[in-house]
């Protein structure tokens, strides 16, 4: 019986791809000619902060942008929303399409994690913090699937957005680990006019909800500006914004440094908060330096 033929790669189309040994075999013939392979990862429901990512990943001369669209169950506890979580495939091809990506990949969970599958990724102890205290395994399952997916696609780079922070940090910490030969990059977060940060799960949020949700960046921004006072005062301005709010109910607001090692005294480090707004549980973060006056905006 003779094996159906490989799809062929024609550049400047959309090509939607499900099986990883396609995205492998298209991805290795193009870094043998010298082109650089950009990913950037995605669970789908783009938004505009997924644009942003791939702009970024556009900008990057000589590359071929890879976006993958594939809801990874191993990132959510057993209460959590994998059944709702948004999918709209028609619609994210069309702003791929837009945007000008090359590669979609969207492949189903049997693709990514085979009858038998046993193996992951560990995220270690600081995957145990911040949000992994609330969402047990989470990080181990972003772990798992980002390897994963790292291994099929092969990118030189690989964009994620800084609003899943400790995402990143962890990420950037399993890359150096490793030895994973692939440059990730951090993107700022993209907001609303507003301040709140841009998610899939905003579509959970009521008007009342949308509305109430904006004390996070608020917060954030109260922090920031108290950097220059020394830790305490960070959360005291942040705490004294979301005070106002009971209906936002926090699940933490920390301060540490950029790596998520404990806050310094002096120079960069990080604030970030989660909190649930009805049933919807929303991150946030912003940098900010501590001794000196804020930059200006959040």
């Amino acid at each position: 019986m003779t094996a159906p033929k490989a799809p062929e790669f024609t550049r400047g189309a959309l090509h939607v791809l499900s099986k990883p040994a396609e995205v492998t075999r298209i991805t290795r013939a193009l870094r043998a000619v010298g082109t650089k392979i950009v990913l950037v990862p995605t669970m789908g429901a783009l938004h505009a902060g997924h644009r942003e990512l791939i702009r970024r990943a556009r900008n990057i001369p000589n590359t071929v942008v890879v976006t993958s669209i594939f809801v990874n169950p191993l990132q959510f506890g057993p209460n959590e929303d994998l059944d709702r979580y948004p999918r709209q495939l028609d619609t994210d091809l069309d702003a791929c399409r837009e945007e000008r990506v090359e590669i979609v990949f969207t492949p189903e969970r049997e693709d990514m994690y085979p009858p038998g599958s046993q193996v992951t990724v560990h995220s270690g102890p600081v995957g145990d913090e911040l949000d992994g205290r609330v969402r047990k395994g989470h990080f181990d399952g972003v772990l798992t699937v980002v390897n994963k997916l790292f291994n099929i696609v092969r990118p030189d780079f690989a964009l994620f957005g800084e609003k899943d922070y400790q995402q990143l940090v962890l990420i950037k910490r399993m890359v150096a680990d490793l030895d994973m030969d692939t440059r990730v990059i951090g993107v700022p977060t993209v907001r609303e006019p507003d301040g709140l940060a841009l998610s899939s799960r905003n579509v959970y949020l009521s008007p009342s909800e949308r509305e109430s949700a904006v004390a996070l960046s608020a917060a954030l921004s109260a922090g920031a500006y108290a950097g220059r006072l020394g830790a305490a005062e960070v959360i005291k301005a942040a705490k004294e914004v979301l005070a106002a709010h009971p209906e936002v109910v926090v699940d933490y607001l920390e301060l540490r440094a950029p790596d998520l090692g404990p806050a310094p005294e002096q120079g960069e480090a990080r604030l970030l908060v989660a909190a649930r707004v009805g049933t919807t549980r929303l991150i946030d973060n912003t940098g900010l330096r501590m001794g000196e006056p804020p930059e200006p905006g959040l």
